[in-house]
């Protein structure tokens, strides 16, 4: 009979290191470790060598990096998705695109399960299990987190050191860190208390405040139907942009977000996010949006981020209601081109102006001086209907007084 083969969503952090012999243990099997590069900014050839001195039978790197942002960040970025007010979903909407590639690896070395890292304490497991199971329905999936033994970091590095592992950690520096192109998080030790303020050394991007310039740098960029596709005046590719905000941004220590949220599994969890390049995105979409979007479809969209967050903070980007919201998003999106300017200053981003063909801002109309378009008197009419249920129902209370 054939082996088992196992594809592991493979890091070369400390949970993917041990999970290579733990799998050979318990399952007597293969594993195919895959590597997604996600734009994390570190060489992954060295994986090669250690997923095999791990005990993988082969390794796959993978880089999808310019997938990532097309498919995944740019929808989010129109969409304005924004978790409890400031996590930009870094984590979130990079575990699609990631279980995607999974799946079509594991069809393509006919795999009989799938393995990821994924704690049972954390929402990433419910991402690549809802996306796995979106994509091959009948694959099988192995989480050894919820199967093993192994109850904590320090413990997971005692198994490490026992099978003569090289793993990133100590128990001195046991931050729980994710990043890629759009962001990093730091989670575990000292932020477990939430009365603890972060460290400054523990920033991998975003410089100190203490540490930025002290004068202001502006920088523009240039969307097309809410796609940015140029800074300061250089067309870029999308991985080029989100790399040249991200480095424009962190030298001014913008995006640095420290939170408290609500995990999807019940509890609440600190972490530490830094998303220089996200925050200013976002930002300067905001601003666009606010001369190009009409009332109606500003304030619903609003409803509309607020829902299309939480489904890909849920895990939930391959399903029918987060495709419809991004088609609604996309319908919204149609007249938002032009160019919005921000200042960065000590970690702030501020509006510093914007424009587009298709403004709906009408100065002739907005102006305080005079001006012969708007005649102020028809306001009063405007008003007397606006405020006719409040005035009928004002007058049933008073009768009902006599």
């Amino acid at each position: 009979m054939a082996k088992t083969r196992v594809v592991l969503a493979y890091s070369g952090g400390l949970d993917t290191t041990i999970i290579i012999p733990w799998l050979k243990e318990h399952y007597d099997c293969d594993v195919i470790a895959v590597a997604a590069d996600v734009g994390q900014g570190e060489e992954l050839a060295p994986l090669n060598e250690k997923a095999i001195k791990s005990g993988a039978e082969k390794i796959y790197i993978e880089n999808i990096t310019e997938e990532f942002v097309r498919d995944c960040i740019f929808p989010t970025i129109k969409a304005g998705a924004v978790y409890e007010g400031k996590y930009l979903l870094g984590t979130s909407f990079a575990r699609p695109v990631i279980a995607k590639r999974l799946v079509e690896i594991a069809e393509k070395e006919k795999a009989d399960y799938i393995c990821h890292g994924c704690t049972g304490k954390g929402n990433d497991q419910v991402r690549f299990e809802l996306s796995i199971k979106a994509l091959a329905p009948d694959m099988k999936i192995i989480a050894p987190w919820r199967i093993w033994d192994i109850k904590s970091r320090d413990e997971e590095i005692d198994y490490a050191e026992k099978h003569g592992l090289d793993v990133p950690v100590t128990k001195s520096h046991n931050y729980s860190m994710d990043r890629n192109i759009w962001h990093i998080s730091h989670e575990g030790s000292d932020l477990e208390d939430p009365s603890n303020e972060p460290k400054d050394e523990m920033l991998l991007i975003s410089k100190p405040v203490s540490q930025t310039p002290d004068t202001p740098e502006y920088v523009e960029i240039e969307w097309i139907k809410g796609v940015p596709v140029a800074v300061n005046g250089k067309k870029l590719a999308p991985v080029a942009l989100i790399e040249t905000l991200n480095d424009i941004g962190a030298r001014h220590g913008v995006g640095v977000d420290d939170m408290v949220e609500n995990r999807l599994v019940g509890m609440k969890s600190r972490g530490v996010y830094e998303n220089p390049a996200g925050s200013i995105l976002y930002a300067a979409h905001k601003n666009l949006e606010e001369i190009t979007l009409d009332r109606d479809t500003a304030h619903f969209k609003e409803h509309v981020a607020l829902k299309f967050a939480e489904l890909v903070y849920d895990g939930k980007w391959y399903t029918p209601l987060r495709e419809a919201l991004s088609a609604f998003v996309d319908s919204t999106q149609e007249y938002v081109t032009g160019k919005t300017r921000l200042k960065l200053f000590k970690g702030k981003i501020t509006p510093a102006g914007m424009t587009s063909p298709y403004s709906l801002y009408d100065e002739d109309i907005a102006t305080f001086g005079a001006d012969e378009v708007y005649d102020q008197k028809d306001s009063a009419g405007f008003i007397n209907l606006f405020g006719l249920p409040l005035k009928v129902r004002a007058k049933m209370l008073k009768s009902k007084k006599k």
